[in-house]
């Protein structure tokens, strides 16, 4: 019987070195698109307005191309209003500016609509509110629809939480313009309530880490980057050339950007151009966005990389490309070494070799280090407080460790083909809690594990403190801490019924 136990504990050690390894790959590619962000910053972080104001000198209105802005809606009556009147301020030539509301709304979404459109028509404004038949292939279905009927040559996309500068056509359609291979600009997220709650500072600064570094590094480096659902504006060429918007995967703006590229169509990332959104609020709804993210990229990885990997494109392009689109396969790692602390790094300490622990620290260090820094690095670069914002990193790692089960079950229903429908993320624009009950989302089965895994890891957090592993427990201790916030948090948020309708 104790062999078998020291059987057991070996295969968990095995697996428990294998995760941290795999782990230890993505810590490091942290480092490459730090170094390529470093690289390439001092040219290509600024420098729109400039680009902008010369663009004018050489072209006048009349010279400017047809640009439709989209605006998939679904249920979306605390914010509807605030995104139509944003866009009808955008300052762009109103003849060659086409206002597209696709609106698959069941609710009063579409009255209010309806009746804000028809006043901004008396102005003067061109925008249509177009209603399918049905909701087949939910925001890329609508999106496709709405192409259909217009023939501009660029198209705008918007979702319902986003708020556009008035300047924002006249800043991203020049590089369209004059480059005629560029298929997409995606413009840098900002956001309007980064501060409304712990939840949203832990979502705006990890949302900070992505414009500012992982983007601007592929995009400036001319690796694959993706075009993140709004906020940009595509070439209706690319879009057709590289199959339209299809509703195979839950991520359809990454389908369609890696499709783009494949196409030899090429993106352009602004760094300088701010377009400010609005963030989740409520844990469940930001659960439903993360779940749907993680489980889209993987459905994309599935079905594009065979591709990237068949082209002619450069090894480093190439693996970019995969790290990229398979960046949330960390989740089922983390969460495997979660449920492996307590046997491993306790009951296992005498049977591993010294080079075993030495191997297991520097994967540690690898991936900690290199999350650590790229986060900070996105602070430093963007706000002129970095030194109070750079307090919350623990915060987010202990947020990022408690999105794990969500996650990894995403990821694991993915590679499964398990196919789900498109679950939108209700916005509150401005809105207290208890306004947005209608649209709230309940909690799962998801949470009760979080809340088992948090429990879990306060006993891992005692057993290291008696055996004196204080560098364990700092580790766990974030482990429990964001486990149980986002399961707690899952459940004084849940209504007390699931709504009926679901969607984009």
């Amino acid at each position: 019987m104790e062999t078998v136990g020291h059987i057991g504990l070996f295969a968990l050690t095995a697996v428990y070195l294998l995760c941290a390894l795999l782990l230890f790959l993505y810590g490091a590619n942290c480092y490459v698109l730090l170094f390529l962000f470093m690289k390439s910053r001092g040219r290509r972080a600024s420098g729109s307005e400039a680009f902008a104001a010369a663009f004018r000198r050489t072209h006048d209105d009349a010279s400017l191309p047809g640009v439709t802005t989209q605006l998939p809606l679904y249920n979306e009556r605390y914010v509807v209003e605030r995104l139509i009147d944003a866009v009808a301020a955008i300052d762009y030539p109103r003849e060659k500016h086409l206002i597209q509301v696709l609106d698959d709304s069941n609710d009063e979404t579409s009255a209010i609509a309806a009746r804000r459109i028809a006043q901004l028509r008396d102005q003067g404004v061109r925008i249509e509110h177009i209603r399918r038949p049905t909701r087949e292939g939910y925001k890329a279905g609508a999106l496709r629809y709405g192409l259909e009927r217009t023939t501009d040559e660029f198209v705008a996309i918007f979702d319902a939480d986003f708020i556009p500068p008035a300047s924002f056509l006249r800043m991203t359609v020049p590089y369209l313009v004059t480059d005629a291979r560029c298929g997409t600009v995606q413009t840098r997220w900002t956001h309007i309530n980064a501060t409304d709650s712990w939840l949203s500072i832990a979502e705006a600064i990890a949302m900070d880490t992505h414009f500012a570094i992982e983007q601007s590094a592929r995009g400036w480096n001319g690796l694959y980057m993706n075009f993140n659902g709004t906020a940009g504006v595509w070439r209706r060429q690319a879009i057709i050339d590289a199959g339209n918007w299809q509703a195979d995967t839950l991520t359809e703006d990454i389908d369609l950007s890696y499709r783009a590229q494949l196409a030899n169509w090429h993106m352009r990332f602004v760094f300088d151009l701010e377009t400010p959104g609005e963030l989740p609020i409520d844990v469940n709804a930001f659960k439903t966005q993360q779940h749907r993210w993680a489980k889209g990229s993987i459905q994309t990885a599935i079905k594009i990389l065979p591709r990237v990997f068949a082209s002619d494109d450069s090894l480093f392009r190439k693996l970019q490309a995969f790290f990229h689109l398979t960046y949330y396969c960390v989740y089922p790692l983390i969460l495997v070494m979660v449920c492996c602390t307590l046997p491993v790094l306790f009951f296992s300490q005498q049977m591993l070799p010294v080079w075993a622990w030495v191997l297991l620290l520097a994967c540690f260090a690898t991936s900690f280090v290199g999350s650590t820094a790229i986060l900070f690095c996105a602070q430093y670069t963007l706000h002129r407080n970095w030194l109070q914002r750079i307090l919350y990193l623990p915060w987010v790692m202990c947020v990022g460790v408690g999105l794990t089960v969500n996650n990894a079950k995403a990821v694991v229903e993915a590679l499964a083909g398990h196919k789900t429908g498109f679950v939108r993320t209700p916005k509150r624009g401005g809105i207290v809690r208890g306004a947005l009950s209608s649209y709230a989302i309940p909690a799962t089965p998801v949470t009760a594990v979080e809340l088992l895994l948090g429990l879990y890891s306060l006993l891992c957090v005692v057993i290291s403190l008696a055996h004196h592993q204080y560098m364990v427990t700092y580790f766990v201790l974030c482990n429990a801490a964001g486990f149980l916030y986002i399961g707690l948090l899952s459940l004084l948020e849940s209504p007390r019924a699931r709504p009926a309708a679901q969607g984009r």
